[in-house]
């Protein structure tokens, strides 16, 4: 089996610099073989790529993207947290994704889509995950999305 960074390579993708935490939390913590990852937002160097509200002028496409790049960020965290290997995340347990939204938008799991399937295609069958996804009012930096992640850690 492919490692997680040749996929990533064969995917034209790479993990970013994990991001500081912006206000009194850590990025990531491990309990015993589990890995809690905050959430991270769709940020490309340094700047939150795609800003603004699903329903108000942000499509479901770029809120796919959104989700994307946020996974990519949990990865970065998860990365340093192993110690720069991602090959020894054995499974995705969980996903959280919140959803920047006017009130009546209704299609949520459509964006967060853009986590889950990069999940999956990275992690094959240990990337299959639970999964919750809720809209907001707001994120931080005016964020179309953010991503949360626990993992279980070899």
């Amino acid at each position: 089996m492919a490692s997680i960074e040749a996929r990533l390579e064969a995917l034209g993708l790479h993990v970013p610099e994990p991001a500081l935490p912006v206000a009194n939390y850590v990025p990531f913590m491990m309990a015993g073989n589990l890995l809690f990852v905050s959430g991270q937002l769709p940020m490309r160097h340094g700047q939150v790529a795609i800003s603004g509200k699903l329903g108000a002028g942000v499509t479901i496409d770029q809120g796919r993207e959104a989700c994307r790049i946020a996974f990519l960020n949990v990865l970065a965290q998860a990365k340093a947290a192993c110690g720069g290997d991602l090959d020894r995340i054995a499974r995705v347990v969980r996903l959280g994704g919140f959803i920047a939204c006017t009130p009546d938008f209704t299609q949520h799991a459509l964006a967060m889509n853009g986590a889950s399937d990069l999940c999956v295609e990275l992690f094959g069958e240990a990337g299959r995950h639970t999964r919750t996804t809720i809209g907001v009012a707001s994120l931080p930096a005016d964020a179309v999305a953010e991503v949360e992640a626990l993992f279980l850690v070899r």
